[in-house]
């Protein structure tokens, strides 16, 4: 039972005026919960945020409750544990399978980037360190606790919770929660009005309060025949005998691309190339997919026959042999944003070329390299050095997992009983700007925009 009246207290340690670092910390009668807990990523000024003091202590919340598996999400899991957290970390079934992929890719990344650092003298620390390693993480996985959907789930007397499917990536959840007499529903990331492979966002129908993401709060995607542009990108850039770059976001972003060559290849409109996915974090996500076929509206047939045909990378010195082949092909390899990963020695082999392709799939948050090329950047820096873009380089925004601000505004006119207050997250300050004036005009809707460290109180 939760006690009613009983004021609340959220505070924002993350994810508002930017998309990463997500983390809102609720407090009730002298308890803590987290919802989320995200790395912070992009440029310096966000970065370094990971390395500062965490703002409480961490042995005095009592839980984290997970949304999903992303990175801006779950990445600052290992080193809250590593600085005292000791309580449960709720999620869903598949959120906890594709979780532990993810920090872990993540550790290996920053073991693997700190080490080259130091061999090639380009850190202006005296040595290089990760911020988490793989022994890290292993120590933080025996906190998660797997929940299905619409199950309730009492943390203490002053709070409970069920996930509903938000629609963004496999085991994306909404927390529907109770407490101090009060719902209130977290988002997370809430995903397109009809995903391409998963069930669409479940519509609530009431909530006292929400917390409301605004990735892209200013902007509609693209209406566009994303199979057909695909195509087209595809068939032009094998005819004049170049390598498609894809820098694949490892959860939902490589399982619809490789979806869409897979129908392209039953219409036998797929021109003849080898199609490789070199990200071990992207296999091991893929075959998360595969054990979780009730979260997919795509049948069990199609769900096994688009992994056919694609060959899988794990090794490193087959990724290399495959770096150094300028024969046509289609390669998916991480990250999404190049901002590490096996993409980065692509673009260093093939940047320079011309006949090659470098596709971007998704959102680019401020301050990363896939930002930068979208804004016209003709020079990007990596491996120490800043190199000139000639390949050519393509877009399919309308791929993206998060709702815009038409689809959202859909979800909302879902509440019979519209929210006493809509307080905006997980965006840069002019989309969560935008948004909020939308929201206000559309749905004459009470909305905030918090600022980092701000607390809300929550009081009828």
């Amino acid at each position: 039972m939760t006690v009613r009246n009983a004021p609340i207290k959220l505070t924002f340690l993350g994810g508002v005026g930017t998309v990463t670092g997500s983390k809102t910390l609720v407090e009730i009668n002298g308890k803590r919960i987290l919802v989320d807990c995200g790395l912070f990523q992009g440029i310096k000024d966000l970065r370094i945020l990971n390395w500062k003091d965490f703002p409480i202590d961490p042995s005095t919340i009592d839980a984290i409750v997970l949304t999903h598996a992303h990175l801006d999400h779950c990445g600052y899991i290992p080193l809250l544990v590593k600085k005292g957290f000791k309580g449960p970390i709720h999620c869903t079934y598949p959120t906890l399978d594709l979780t532990e992929i993810i920090l872990k890719d993540s550790a290996k990344i920053q073991e693997e980037d700190a080490e080259q650092a130091n061999k090639n003298h380009y850190t202006k620390h005296p040595h290089a360190e990760p911020l988490y390693t793989v022994k890290d993480v292993i120590q933080c996985l025996p906190h998660f606790v797997g929940h299905n959907l619409n199950e309730w789930v009492i943390i203490n007397e002053y709070f409970k919770f069920e996930f509903l499917n938000s629609g963004h990536i496999l085991g994306g959840a909404f927390v529907h929660a109770k407490t101090g007499g009060k719902t209130i529903l977290f988002s997370g990331d809430i995903g397109r009005s009809n995903p391409m492979l998963l069930y669409p966002p479940k519509h609530v129908k009431s909530a006292d309060y929400l917390i409301l993401e605004s990735t892209y709060g200013d902007r509609l995607h693209q209406q566009e025949n994303v199979k057909q542009k695909l195509k087209e990108i595809i068939d032009r850039t094998i005819k004049r005998g170049g390598i498609l770059m894809i820098p694949s976001f490892a959860v939902e972003r490589t399982q619809e691309i490789l979806y869409l060559i897979y129908q392209l290849r039953e219409e036998e409109q797929l021109p003849k190339c080898q199609v490789f996915l070199d990200s071990p974090m992207g296999i091991n996500a893929t075959n998360t997919y595969k054990r979780y076929p009730e979260w997919q509206k795509i049948s069990n047939y199609e769900l096994d026959r688009m992994f056919e045909d694609i060959h899988l990378i794990n090794d490193i010195e087959q990724s290399k042999s495959l770096v150094a082949d300028k024969r046509p092909k289609i390669v998916l390899a991480g990250s999404g944003m190049i901002e590490g990963g096996r993409i980065l020695h692509y673009l260093n082999s093939h940047i320079d070329n011309p006949n090659d392709t470098l596709l971007m799939v998704g959102y680019q948050g401020e301050g990363t390299r896939g930002r930068a090329i979208l804004n016209g950047s003709t020079e990007i820096k990596f491996f120490g050095e800043y190199r000139k873009i000639k390949c050519e380089v393509e877009h399919i925004d309308s791929l993206s997992a998060h709702a815009d601000y038409s689809e959202m505004i859909e979800w909302l006119k879902g509440f019979r009983n519209k929210p006493k207050k809509i307080i905006l997250n997980h965006g840069e300050t002019h989309q969560t700007d935008a948004f909020r004036a939308r929201i206000q005009h559309e749905l004459q809707a009470d909305v905030l925009t918090p600022k980092m460290m701000e607390s809300v109180l929550l009081i009828d």
